[in-house]
């Protein structure tokens, strides 16, 4: 072989060790795997055969029966023990040797004679190169010729009888231990290493769970249950949950498995539980405890919406308006708990940021909230400034809304005195900023040295002087001395007008109502806002109100001094100053039964329509005393002619009781002669049945149809009533005569009430000739000697009359709107809006009465607590029986009696031979019953 020859095949020779080196080098790797593996198992088993023994305990059940205390010395010693022995087995071990891998690799792939052996020998390092290339070669071709290369699997079995043995015990005990436990076996095991765990055997604890909804929505508690629907509950509603029978505190999970962090857990004894957890958000609630999940409820949660605002109609003051017009519409699934107005410059000066804020009174916690309130803003410094105002709400259940915003005019005050006005001017223009504190007290300066009401006057100058002197002042703080300038010039303002006439007398008592009503407001205000309605702050509400009376009388008697030097007519000064005393009396009262009852809102009407008055007090003039005295004439007109009605209605009644008496003579003679024929052996029924259906219905006290009286009875015996005695029967006619002039003259005197009425008004009730037409048919009748018909038409005069009447409050009221608004509550006829929570509508109050007011108290109280009829009688006067609905049934007739007519009306519905219009009606008569 040549020398290129040898190069070539120790090359090939090279490349092919290679290839089976690394074939060599993958099965030595997973040969010492195994090793490992069978070298690890023989360490691990006493540990798992510890670990063995207490599984099977757990299966059995023995750890379970141990306190949690004991249980957890029990396993932490326990596993400690496995610990220390398998750390003591581990540490043994050594790493397998090449022999021992290449010895695996030989056993496992079949190779003999030691194969391997030869690849890890090697010759001296002495040896020639030519004798280590021949070695190298030898060890090639060993390598070539070993074939696949195996590492084998470990074995794993125990080498003794007595282990193979023990194993094989241990493995049947956890079988049988499995089987017996069946799917509760992985909870005994899991329950045996974890302590405060209970395994699935252990009963399951008491559980009582329920949703109490937030008070505000007055809702009954939802119980929790097996129920196929689940809960729907508003939000912040409370969950509560008592557990018993549990040894460890249980816990609420959502829907992830995350622990509800804000529940409130509270031990009630040894093993009870009590959790609670306000719910917010729709998902499922878990309780478990002990690793156990003891219910689990899907909860639907209704998110709480905030409170729907918004303006009314035309919000602001009108043209000449000195109050502000505040609209307002709010409600609330749950209810509101606080309104208010919060208004802002539309363009602001430099003064300082502000927001005014305008209470809306409600009455409760009402649903829905719409009305209207004009409260006096007009001593702000923005009166008559253009603001935007928002609606803001809070409900109950504390969620706040607000409405859009709306841009209108404040109400200002009407002042007649230039002198007032600039006063005003430079309060205004000081509080907006648009004057400095400088300059405006060089212009008050300048305008109490100009010769006028104020350089007349000492005491205003004197005022005028001390606001200077705060304003030039540099120790008082800008805010300080602004609040106390704006509300100093406001007084002053006030002073100067009432003092226009030169009357200081009236100003004083000016002053007096104002500081009262202020007072009177301050109180109402108390009361609302600290939710104080002590018997102290009802006793110091009416000491306030009976101040505010005395300046309101004060006043009334400074007016009639000024009436008198202003020789203004006024027909009776003690009765107006009684008048007044007595509207504003009845308002007083009126106001703090509303403060009492807790009816915010009405209680600020009452107050509005006083303050009302009164600023129209401080500004009448002697045109307006002598619309007052012509206001009064009319008022005393008006009392005549409802009193006239009245005793009009009232014969007009008496006639019909006439007349229904002597229908109830007739009746008692027809029910001897049916007793008559029924003691000389007739049925009762028969003798019914001899009558008309007509006649039966009029006995009932029923209306009776049209056509009736001309229906033929078949199978019937007609028999005439009794006629009456001679002496009754002409003690009745004299009667019908009698009654009949009596008609007459009421007739006319109807006549002359509705002339007085059109000429006080210049409009005539219509119902006035309804009621005279059904007099003269009651006339007409009277003289025909029908007392039925008689009786019908009186009472179509008496339904007329009560229409007539309230025709004449609404003419009257109507007439008071074009009437210029007086300074008496009980004058004129101008009504302030009001604020009525509750029901969302406005009323008029008593600002808006009118003249007849008065005189219909008591009628009114009478009918609303059922003393009278609709006709306007009272019951039972002058007859036996009381009205019901025009339902006349004496109670001569005895019960007995009306139950046999009602059976023969039922048989004679029962016979379809009788015509069909009859039949008709008496299935209609008959139905309700």
């Amino acid at each position: 072989m040549t020398g290129s020859d040898l190069k070539n095949s120790l090359a090939a020779s090279t490349a092919q060790d290679g290839s089976l080196a690394a074939r060599l080098a993958t099965a030595r790797k997973n040969a010492r795997f195994v090793l490992h593996a069978q070298n690890l198992w023989p360490a691990v088993q006493p540990t798992l055969g510890l670990l063995g023994l207490y599984t099977l305990a757990g299966l059995l059940r023995l750890p379970q029966h141990l306190p949690d205390g004991l249980r957890l010395v029990t396993v932490a010693g326990w596993l400690s023990l496995c610990g220390w022995r398998l750390h003591r087995d581990l540490s043994r071990l050594s790493a397998p040797t090449p022999q021992a891998i290449d010895q695996q690799i030989e056993t496992a792939s079949g190779l003999h004679n030691h194969p391997l052996a030869t690849l890890t020998d090697t010759l001296p390092t002495t040896t020639e190169a030519h004798t280590q290339t021949l070695w190298h070669a030898h060890q090639n071709r060993v390598l070539a010729t070993l074939g696949p290369l195996k590492a084998g699997w470990p074995r794993l079995l125990p080498h003794t009888p007595k282990q193979r043995l023990a194993a094989g015990a241990l493995l049947f005990a956890l079988a049988a231990g499995c089987l017996v436990a069946g799917p509760a076996a992985p909870g005994r095991i899991a329950a045996a290493f974890i302590p405060g765990r209970d395994d699935p055997d252990v009963p399951l604890p008491h559980i009582e769970a329920w949703i109490t909804p937030p008070t505000y929505t007055a809702n009954a508690p939802v119980f929790l249950g097996n129920t196929a629907q689940p809960p729907t509950v508003p939000q912040g509603a409370r969950l509560t949950v008592i557990v018993t029978g549990l040894s460890s505190h249980p816990v609420l999970r959502s829907a992830k498995g995350m622990v509800l962090t804000d529940a409130t857990r509270q031990k009630l004894d040894a093993k009870s539980w009590k959790i609670t957890v306000t719910l917010s958000h729709t998902g499922n609630v878990r309780l478990a405890g002990r690793g156990r999940t003891f219910a689990n409820w899907p909860i639907t949660v209704l998110p709480d919406a905030q409170p729907n605002v918004q303006w009314g109609p035309k919000p602001g003051a009108g043209k000449g308006d000195w109050r502000t017009r505040l609209p307002f519409e709010a409600s609330h699934a749950y209810g509101l708990s606080s309104l208010s107005v919060e208004l802002h410059l539309t363009h602001p000066g430099r003064g300082p940021a502000r927001t005014l804020s305008v209470p809306l009174p409600l009455t409760g916690h009402p649903k829905t909230a719409k009305g209207v309130i004009t409260p006096d803003l007009s001593e702000d410094p923005w009166a008559g400034e253009s603001v935007t105002g928002q609606v803001l709400a809070t409900s109950v259940s504390g969620q706040n809304g607000k409405s859009a915003p709306a841009t209108f005019q404040l109400g200002a005050r009407t002042f007649h005195s230039p002198v007032a006005r600039a006063v005003l001017d430079l309060r205004k223009r000081y509080a907006l900023g648009r004057e400095r504190r400088h300059a405006t007290a060089i212009d008050l300066a300048a305008l109490g040295e100009t010769p006028g009401p104020i350089y007349d006057h000492t005491g205003m100058f004197l005022n005028l002087t001390s606001i200077v002197a705060m304003l030039d002042n540099p120790r008082i703080q800008d805010s300080e001395a602004r609040t106390g300038a704006v509300n100093m010039l406001w007084d002053l303002a006030l002073d100067i007008e009432d003092r226009r006439k030169g009357d200081d007398a009236s100003a004083l008592t000016s002053l007096d109502v104002r500081a009262a009503q202020a007072a009177v407001a301050q109180q109402l205000r108390h009361m609302r806002e600290d939710g104080n309605q002590s018997q102290q702050a009802k006793e110091e509400l009416e000491a306030r109100l009976n101040t505010l009376k005395d300046a309101i009388a004060r006043k009334m008697q400074a007016l009639a001094a000024q009436a008198m030097r202003d020789h203004t007519a006024i027909p009776d000064l003690q009765g107006f100053s009684r008048a007044g005393d007595k509207a504003f009396s009845k308002l007083m009262q009126q106001l703090q039964r509303d403060a009492t009852n807790g009816h915010d809102g009405d209680a600020l009407e009452r107050l509005q329509q006083m303050e009302d008055a009164t600023e129209r007090m401080r500004n009448a003039t002697p045109q307006d005393m002598a619309a007052m005295a012509q206001q009064m004439v009319a008022q005393a007109k008006a009392r005549e002619q409802t009193a006239a009605l009245r005793d009009l209605t009232a014969q007009q009644a008496k006639l019909l009781d006439h007349a229904q008496s002597r229908l109830d003579e007739v009746l008692k003679a027809q029910s001897n002669q049916n007793s008559a024929l029924e003691d000389d052996g007739g049925d009762g029924e028969q003798a019914y049945g001899s009558l008309p259906t007509s006649e039966l219905l009029r006995r009932l006290g029923l209306p009776v149809p049209p056509g009736a009286d001309a229906t033929p009875q078949p199978n019937t015996h007609t028999a005439e009533p009794a006629p009456l005695p001679p002496v009754k029967a002409e003690e009745q006619a004299a009667l019908r005569r009698t009654d009949r002039a009596s008609q007459r003259a009421l007739d006319h005197a109807l006549d002359e009430l509705k002339d007085e009425f059109k000429e006080l008004t210049g409009k005539t009730p219509p119902a006035f000739a309804d009621a005279q037409k059904s007099m003269q048919d009651a006339r007409k009748a009277l003289g025909n000697g029908e007392d039925a018909a008689a009786a019908t038409a009186q009472e179509k005069a008496l339904e007329a009359l009560r229409k007539g009447r309230q025709q004449m409050q609404d003419a009257m009221k109507g007439d008071g709107k074009h009437q210029s608004p007086s300074f008496l509550p009980a004058f004129g006829g101008s009504s302030s809006e009001s604020n009525t929570g509750q029901s969302g509508q406005s009323n008029a109050g008593d600002g808006g009465n009118t003249p007849t007011d008065d005189a219909d108290d008591t009628d009114d109280q009478d009918q609303q607590q059922g003393k009278r009829d609709p006709l306007g009688r009272k019951l039972g006067e002058g007859n036996d029986h009381a009205p019901d609905d025009s339902t006349h049934v004496p109670e001569s007739v005895a019960r007995q009696r009306a139950r046999e007519i009602e059976q023969e009306l039922r048989r004679r519905d029962s016979d379809r031979t009788r015509p069909q219009q009859e039949l008709d009606y008496l299935d209609r008569l008959l139905k309700p019953f």
